[in-house]
Order: C-alpha cells, then sequence, then structure tokens
C-alpha cells in the first residue's frame, strides 16, 4: 500500500513538471531587452563607491602594521635568490610599495603594474637592463668585462639577448641585484602564457629579484611546476590588508554603468599624472593637434616629433618613442594608417572629453 502511495506522488509530480514546462513554453515572450535597463552613470557609481566608508580602520592599520616586521626577513630571502608572492585578500600594493621604498633602499626597484589592460614586457626588459649595465659602471666593472654583443643600444637586442645580459654578466658581490615590483602578475595585461613565460625567464636571472602579488584564486594555474619551484622560486606570504582596490579598479569597467565623457576624462587624467611632465606635454601636443585638426587620422609621428624637439621636450626619436610606448600601454594614444600610409597617433577620445581632459591635466 505504501509502494502505491509513493509511486502515485512521483507520477504526480513528474506529471506537474511538464505541465508547467508546456505551459511555460505557451506564454508570451518578454520583449525587453538589457539595454532597456536605465542603469546608473559610472561616474556616479565611482563617486558612490569612493564615499562608503571602510570599516575597522584601526584594526586593518594594526594589520598592515605588523607585516613591517616581517621586512627584514623578505630582504634575506630575496638576497638569498628567493622570490616573494603575496596573496590574501584586499590590494597589496601600498604594502609592496612601503617594503620597497623603505627596505630596498640600497637596491633598484622597477615598478609593473599588471592590473593595466596592455603592458609592453620588451621595454621593461631593456629598462632593466639599462639599470644593470649603469650599475656595473658604478662598481668599476668597464665593458671590457661584459661580452661584445652588449655593446650595442639595448633597443636594437632581441629578448633572448637581454635576458642573458642579466643573468651571465659578470659581478664580483653576489648580493647584488634589480628588484621588480609587479602588482597583480595575474593581471589581465600578463595573464596570457607568452608573458608568463618570460616573467619566469626574468626571474631566473641572476641578477633579479622578483616580488609580486595575487588577487585571483586561479592565479597559481598560470604556472607549471618548474617555473613555480625553480624559475619564480616563489616563498608565499599570505598579507591579508582588506585594502580596497581603488587604484586597480579604476582600469576595469563597472558592470551595469554607463560610462562617460567626464569618467574616461578622469581616467586618463589619473593616468597621465603618474607619467613625467615632459611625457605630459608631448601628450598636450597630440591632444591639441587632434581638437584643431577633427577632420584629419590623427597626428604624423614625425610632425609631433619636430614639435616636441622645438619644446625640447625631446633630444631624440628613441625618447619620443618610449613615451608613445607608455601612452600606448594605457591605451591613452592608438596608431591609424594614413591613406598615403603614413603612421599617425589618434587619442581614441571624442572632442568633449579630450578637451575635459585638458582641463583636468592643466589643473
Amino acid at each position: 500500500m505504501e509502494t502505491n502511495d509513493g509511486e502515485e506522488e512521483e507520477f504526480e509530480f513528474s506529471r506537474n513538471y511538464f505541465l508547467a514546462k508546456e505551459l511555460a513554453g505557451s506564454g508570451k515572450k518578454s520583449t525587453r531587452k538589457i539595454s532597456d535597463i536605465n542603469v546608473v552613470d559610472e561616474q556616479e557609481l565611482r563617486a558612490a563607491a569612493a564615499n562608503i566608508e571602510l570599516k575597522h580602520e584601526k584594526e586593518i592599520n594594526s594589520l598592515v602594521n605588523s607585516y613591517k616586521s616581517l621586512y627584514p626577513k623578505w630582504v634575506f630571502e630575496l638576497r638569498c635568490g628567493f622570490g616573494l608572492l603575496m596573496y590574501g585578500f584586499g590590494s597589496k600594493k601600498v604594502l609592496i610599495e612601503d617594503f620597497a621604498s623603505t627596505a630596498l633602499t640600497e637596491y633598484s626597484v622597477v615598478v609593473i603594474n599588471g592590473y593595466l589592460q596592455s603592458i609592453n614586457l620588451k621595454q621593461v626588459v631593456i629598462a632593466l637592463a639599462e639599470i644593470w649595465w649603469e650599475e656595473l659602471k658604478t662598481k668599476r666593472r668597464t665593458s671590457s668585462g661584459v661580452s661584445s654583443k652588449f655593446q650595442q643600444p639595448f633597443n636594437s637586442q632581441s629578448m633572448d639577448d637581454l635576458l642573458a645580459f642579466l643573468h651571465e654578466s659578470d659581478m664580483e658581490e653576489n648580493d647584488s641585484f634589480v628588484c621588480i615590483v609587479v602588482h597583480n602578475i595575474d593581471g589581465p595585461g600578463l595573464r596570457d602564457s607568452e608573458s608568463q613565460q618570460y616573467l619566469a625567464r626574468l626571474a631566473s636571472c641572476s641578477h633579479i629579484r622578483v616580488i609580486a602579488s595575487i588577487d585571483n584564486v586561479n592565479a597559481p594555474l598560470l604556472w607549471d611546476k618548474k617555473m613555480v619551484h625553480t624559475q619564480f622560486n616563489w616563498f608565499w606570504y599570505h598579507v591579508p590588508t582588506f585594502a580596497p582596490y581603488n587604484v586597480e579598479g579604476i582600469f576595469f569597467p563597472l558592470i551595469l554603468a554607463h560610462s562617460s565623457t567626464a569618467q574616461s576624462a578622469k581616467t586618463a587624467a589619473i593616468v597621465l599624472q603618474s607619467l613625467t611632465p615632459n611625457a605630459q606635454s608631448v601628450f598636450k601636443i597630440l591632444a591639441e593637434y587632434q581638437l584643431s585638426h577633427p577632420d584629419e587620422e590623427g597626428m604624423p609621428v614625425d610632425a609631433l616629433y619636430t614639435t616636441a624637439r622645438e619644446r625640447f621636450l625631446v633630444s631624440s626619436q628613441v625618447t619620443l618613442n618610449s613615451h608613445l610606448t607608455e601612452f600606448k600601454d594605457h591605451e591613452l594614444v592608438k596608431t591609424r594608417r594614413h591613406s598615403d600610409g603614413q603612421d599617425c597617433l589618434h587619442i581614441p577620445l571624442a572632442a568633449d572629453a579630450l578637451e575635459k581632459l585638458l582641463s583636468e591635466i592643466n589643473q
């Protein structure tokens, strides 16, 4: 009797399920679209997020300060050839930069912001090679102590040659190295396999040490066993800070928010403020040209170089190319091909946003 009751209940459940599916399929489909949603303006949303009061501020500051006692240990581990990998909830940018500015004063430090959408690793390696070359000269290591293939400009070297220079160049002190700080080594600009392979090879160079942070729970999947234990040689540290991702979040679009002219200009202005005054002035030349020539594809590279040199902002084409690389890495400038085949530079902002940006950086 109980068995029959159970079978009837199961049959009734199955019958109701298929009836419900049939009724749902016969109903009218909604004509509403995602574009019909009246979402908040991105600038308003970011302003509201910025005004959120940080809770437990005293406890958070106490927690972050407690990590400072680890600074001597971290320096010792770097000197022993290890890399430092920081993980845990919250932005670790301020913590790592404080460590670099207070405990690594004896060493040169290069910072890579992995939270940017694109990063030119070749330029980073060139900068590291130039820094190390200067250190070799400072420590009275003449060019005769280095292979002749490294005597030509580093810009013309391949990645393999640059990495070989950083790994093999002679130095009496085993303690001499250049530190690389990588904020968000799992960020969008470094997440591809090729970038991670280059970073791993860079970390394995005898005169390079890496201090990095991760924020994605799947970040370790970027590396294989060799990269983790042999090349990066990580010393893992759980250092939750519970700090908001204020800087990192600027470069990510907010969900359910319309991007506005003011916000685009504001974001670009924040990026420009992190660049040198000469780089900002070069960008102003490009912006003013684009506003005064709205019908053109962009400003020719040769014209920009001529104007910038007349204003004593650059001394060579190499210097200008360095500024342009920074602009392109931060997606401030894009290259267009003119009808005559000449490369032109274009700022991907509307005229009103560009005017707003100029007013922001002129303040």
